[in-house]
């Protein structure tokens, strides 16, 4: 018997590619629909900047040919109502930056900040597209099947793409600071919730229960996770040879390795 979630032919269903484009709309479309500028920067550009993560997804599924996110959902009404809910409030939390700037009628120059919120932006989404393409190309070769991905930007860090969005989500922020007045400087509240969300709730702590589940046992895994970034890319040589609390500094939290065994006060 098939799986009712695979094609034969090896095709993608059309669920995944509507679950998956439902969601990822649901994250970008807010954003894009604001205002014919934000932030200083035309319309046209403001669509490509936040478009891409509609783009990555899809392609993610179109190469994948599944979504995980909602495998455990589509059973339970409930927890799929709760889930969309959740992307709603996501959406409005995180573009509270563009949201403000666009429904304000202060027109500054351009300044110092600007540039350095667009330059942060781009770092940011370059890292996340060039993470998410690489982690793919890995993905999609035979030989890597049953390897964790440590190639390109990942030998850096563990989630180079969560740190790209991120840092790109802050660089909004910043650019948006020229407009902002009074009570508008709650917009920060966007980039903190992005972040807090990926470092302790539905980004690094899943994938890195998962993937200590799967690999934990492997010596050449262990010592990955022992030398390599779980966020902030650094150079393997350094952040192995760092003492545990300046670990904990850089996000090397003890919530992401509850499953994995710890390896004595220096780990």
């Amino acid at each position: 018997m098939l799986d009712k979630n695979k094609r034969s032919d090896g095709g993608v269903p059309f669920l995944r590619l509507l679950e998956a484009y439902l969601f990822n709309v649901t994250k970008c479309s807010t954003v894009i629909l604001s205002s014919p500028v934000s932030l200083g920067i035309p319309f046209q550009c403001n669509q490509m900047f936040h478009s891409y993560p509609l783009l990555s997804s899809m392609a993610r599924i179109l190469n994948w040919g599944e979504d995980r996110r909602f495998d455990e959902m589509r059973s339970n009404l409930g927890k799929l109502a709760i889930f969309w809910i959740f992307q709603a409030v996501w959406v409005w939390t995180v573009s509270l930056p563009v949201t403000v700037v666009n429904a304000s009628d202060r027109d500054p120059s351009v300044q110092a900040v600007d540039v350095i919120g667009w330059i942060m932006w781009s770092v940011g989404v370059s890292i996340e597209a060039i993470a998410d393409q690489q982690k793919l190309s890995f993905k999609n070769s035979p030989e890597n099947r049953g390897k964790w991905c440590n190639v390109g930007l990942w030998k850096y860090s563990r989630h180079p793409n969560y740190f790209g969005e991120i840092f790109l989500w802050w660089g909004i922020f910043v650019a948006s600071t020229p407009v902002l007045d009074g009570a508008e400087w709650l917009v920060i509240l966007g980039p903190i919730f992005l972040t807090l969300l990926l470092l302790f709730i539905s980004g690094i702590p899943l994938l890195e229960e998962s993937a200590d589940k799967k690999f934990g046992n492997m010596p050449a895994y262990r010592l990955y996770k022992k030398t390599t970034s779980p966020l902030i890319p650094l150079p393997p040589v350094v952040y192995g040879n760092l003492p545990w609390w300046l670990k904990t500094i850089l996000f090397e939290l003890p919530l992401y390795s509850r499953n994995f065994p710890q390896e004595g006060p220096n780990w």
